[in-house]
């Protein structure tokens, strides 16, 4: 019998987590990656090196590098410089993978090419090869360009709700995504910051009516904390509501929620900080969606280091919960 095969679509230590746990079993991954980042060393990647950002990416590939590779090497990729004039910030798997790109001429084979030297199982695939950004519209008319501004907005344009997002200018999809969406056993839509990292993905050219049109059993992880500036006062009907919008009414066939109370010591006080809660709970199941309750949360905090610029989530899925509430689905 062939292995099962699931597509997990989104970006950024969500999805990072959710492969994490989903390599351990014998299954076929692979990852669609969001193409629209505008942050921190992607940022420098777009301006100054004129390349599609790969942090995303780069995190997808090291949560499917093989753990008989080198230990290493999987460090280097996470590795980010806290000195220097103009790389404080960056990280080394993005200078490496932009330095394939001269070599090869070619980001996606620069990607293929890292995919190959990290002993990677599974593929890493971006949603698109085309140069695009975010541009949001919000219920006071603002527009606003780039996901950067988006996922980290200042507090003017933060209090407000997302009521539109698009990418411009528009994007085709990459053809190998669609043929692994169609293909897939189990689409898995997060866990990751439902605009910047999910919806982005479903606004590019066929890869939302793929994944309509595929066979595959449909399932979105529900984020375990709201977002300043992106679903601040969402309860967990909200978030599926707004994907489903991108989507189709009833695309989903499954959703994972955290069942747990506890947070870890401290956590929520600095959410507090950041005007984040946790996702009010309040789905119910229909002939159509079914609803699932399990413990799916880490009891660690997750500090960055100080090198990295950019906000991090702070409370994340347990990956070996999350991986075996998913395979349960198959």
């Amino acid at each position: 019998m062939r292995r099962k095969r699931i597509v997990c679509i989104g970006g950024g230590t969500g999805t990072f987590t959710a492969l994490s746990g989903l390599k351990k079993y014998p299954v076929e991954l692979t990852a669609i990656v969001s193409m629209t980042d505008s942050g921190g060393s992607n940022r420098v990647l777009r301006d100054e090196f004129g390349l599609l950002p790969t942090s995303d990416i780069r995190q997808c590939i090291v949560a499917l590098a093989s753990e008989n590779g080198n230990e290493t090497l999987r460090k280097l990729f996470t590795y980010r410089y806290a000195r220097g004039t103009g790389i404080s910030g960056m990280s080394f798997g993005n200078l490496f993978m932009a330095a394939l790109t001269d070599i090869y001429g070619s980001q996606e084979k620069a990607i293929k090419k890292t995919c190959e030297i990290l002993r990677v199982q599974g593929k890493v695939i971006p949603v698109t090869l085309n140069d695009s950004h975010l541009v949001a519209r919000y219920d006071n008319g603002k527009q606003v360009m780039g996901e950067h501004y988006i996922d980290e907005p200042g507090e003017e344009i933060g209090q407000h709700r997302i009521v539109d997002l698009e990418i411009f200018p528009p994007a085709k999809a990459n053809k190998e995504a669609l043929y692994a969406i169609k293909a897939a056993d189990l689409i898995v839509l997060g866990p990751g910051d439902l605009y910047t990292s999910i919806i982005s993905n479903l606004l590019v050219e066929d890869v939302a009516s793929a994944i309509i049109r595929s066979k595959a059993k449909k399932v979105y992880i529900m984020n375990l904390m709201t977002k300043f500036g992106q679903t601040q006062g969402f309860s967990a009907k909200d978030h599926l509501a707004e994907l489903e919008k991108y989507l189709d009414d009833n695309a989903m066939d499954f959703c994972l929620i955290n069942k747990a109370r506890s947070y870890p010591k401290g956590a929520l006080t600095r959410y507090k900080e950041e005007q984040a809660t946790p996702v009010k709970d309040d789905l119910i199941s229909t002939k159509k969606l079914t609803v699932i309750r399990k413990s799916l949360s880490s009891k660690k905090i997750f500090d960055k280091p100080g090198s990295d610029k950019l906000k991090r989530s702070l409370v994340r899925h347990d990956s070996k919960k999350l991986a075996n509430a998913i395979m349960s689905l198959l």
